[in-house]
C-alpha cells in the first residue's frame, strides 16, 4: 500500500500534495478490495445496495468524468459507464483484476495530465459542466480527493462487515 502523505512530509509544490492523496486512496481502494473473498466482491452489505467492485469501478468513472471529459474536454463515449438503470453497475464478466487495472490506468492518465498542467489552468468548455464555466483543475482534484476519501470511508465499513481488514 502507498503511504499516507503525511502533512509534515516535505512537497516540492501543491500538484505534489494533491498526487500522493490520489495514489494514497487509489490504492488503499485496491488493497481493501484485494483482501475481501471472492463472494464479497459482488455483494451488498448496506441497504443502498452497491457492492465493493461496483465502488471500484464507479471511481475510475470518476476520475474519466473529470480529467478526461471535464478538464480535457475530450469525447467521452460513456461517461456515466458505471452505471446502468440509475444505479451503479458491474457487468457479471468484469473481474477484480480488470477492474483495479482499469482504476490504475485511469491513476496513471489523471497523473499524466496534472504534471503537463498548472492548477489555476481552467478546463475546456464541455457537456461535463452542464453549461457552467470549467472548473480550474486544482479545483477539479479538490473535489477528487473528497470523493476518493467519502468512498474509501464507505468501503473501510463495509470491509469491516466482510470481516475484512480494518484500518490503514
Amino acid at each position: 500500500m502507498t503511504v499516507f502523505p503525511e502533512p509534515t512530509a516535505p512537497a516540492d509544490s501543491r500538484t505534489e500534495v494533491f498526487l500522493r492523496y490520489l495514489d494514497y486512496f487509489r490504492e488503499s481502494m485496491v488493497a481493501k478490495v484485494s483482501a475481501l473473498a471472492e463472494p464479497e466482491l459482488r455483494r451488498s452489505r448496506l441497504p443502498s445496495g452497491w457492492t465493493p467492485l461496483e465502488l471500484l469501478k464507479h471511481l475510475r468513472h470518476v476520475e474519466l468524468r473529470w480529467i478526461e471529459w471535464g478538464f480535457q474536454g475530450r469525447n467521452v463515449v460513456e461517461p456515466w459507464g458505471d452505471r446502468h438503470q440509475d444505479r451503479w453497475y458491474v457487468a457479471p464478466d468484469e473481474t477484480r483484476a480488470d477492474l483495479v487495472a482499469a482504476l490504475r490506468g485511469q491513476g496513471a492518465h489523471t497523473t499524466e495530465v496534472v504534471t503537463a498542467h498548472d492548477l489555476a489552468e481552467v478546463g475546456a468548455p464541455g457537456p461535463r459542466w452542464n453549461g457552467a464555466d470549467p472548473a480550474s483543475l486544482e479545483r477539479v482534484l479538490f473535489h477528487l480527493v473528497q470523493e476518493y476519501a467519502r468512498h474509501l470511508g464507505h468501503l473501510d465499513v463495509v470491509t469491516e462487515l466482510a470481516g475484512g481488514p480494518t484500518g490503514e
